[in-house]
């Protein structure tokens, strides 16, 4: 397929443009057999890609956030003739990963350790003029925060963050990927009571608003299931979902532990801390 006839598989504009900057990069590396990455992907961008490759039919990439549950991530492409050494010694992947992606630690002083949330961060940041695309996930923990970045930007905003009011007394340093600090995925458990599995039914129970108000925000585009936008108010969600709410959260369809006597259906859902 070229890449005409495959950019024809998509509809929306910007998704075409996505997948023909894509495209570029993977014949860059069919041409020239040198590894090449794009910026950080979120999932719904993750999701046209992977389209993309299956109807390519491309066998060598992989995509990486830098640990196992990173929502934003970077796909490399790499040349047929890496595979073999790929399988022979699995390390030199994290050797690729280790000269792509690094990150940048703040830690803050005392007096301020356990006051920032992920919007803090992240605020800060896009104040410098740095687009989203730029920034992996931004891992925020009781000392401060570790933010992944890919190398080329990494000493760049190092001293740029430092110049913002907030984290002038901050101590900030470059680090490995194998230096993050991880900690466990917050999850806030809540639950709802629907007559169905609907779309827009269960949007409005967890934003706790009329189904008109849900309905609106599914046409504007702003909700995915499992990164991939959806439009039709009555698609139906089942157990493992993933629900994006651009501006409200990202939600996991849990387990219906029960059914009411007029049957009502008590849906589990768990909301991923920001």
């Amino acid at each position: 397929m070229d890449k005409q006839e495959l950019l024809k598989q998509f509809t929306k504009q910007e998704d075409k443009l996505l997948i023909a900057k894509i495209w570029d990069k993977l014949k860059f590396t069919t041409m020239k057999n040198k590894v090449q990455t794009t910026d950080f992907l979120d999932g719904y961008e993750q999701a046209l890609v992977t389209k993309m490759i299956q109807l390519s039919k491309q066998n060598y990439y992989w995509l990486e956030g830098g640990y196992e549950e990173a929502q934003r991530k970077v796909l490399f492409f790499y040349p047929e003739k890496l595979q073999e050494v790929l399988q022979k010694e699995p390390k030199t992947k994290s050797e690729i990963i280790a000269q792509t992606i690094k990150v940048i630690s703040i830690v803050l002083p005392q007096e301020l350790q356990g006051k920032y949330n992920h919007s803090d961060y992240l605020g800060g940041i896009m104040k410098l003029g740095i687009k989203r695309e730029k920034i992996g996930d931004i891992i925020v923990n009781q000392e401060g925060a570790d933010i992944i970045v890919q190398k080329d930007m990494a000493s760049y905003l190092q001293t740029q963050i430092q110049e913002l009011t907030r984290f002038q007394k901050a101590n900030i340093t470059v680090k490995e990927l194998e230096q993050l600090k991880i900690e466990q995925t917050k999850k806030e458990p809540m639950t709802i009571l629907i007559p169905q599995m609907r779309l827009d039914v269960i949007v409005s129970e967890i934003l706790h608003l009329s189904r008109n108000k849900a309905n609106e925000i599914i046409s504007q585009e702003r909700v995915f299931v499992n990164y991939e936008l959806k439009t039709k108010n009555a698609a139906m969600l089942k157990t493992g979902d993933t629900l994006t709410i651009r501006g409200k959260g990202k939600y996991e369809i849990g387990e219906i532990e029960s059914q009411t006597a007029k049957g009502k259906l008590r849906l589990k859902i768990e909301k991923y801390s920001s």
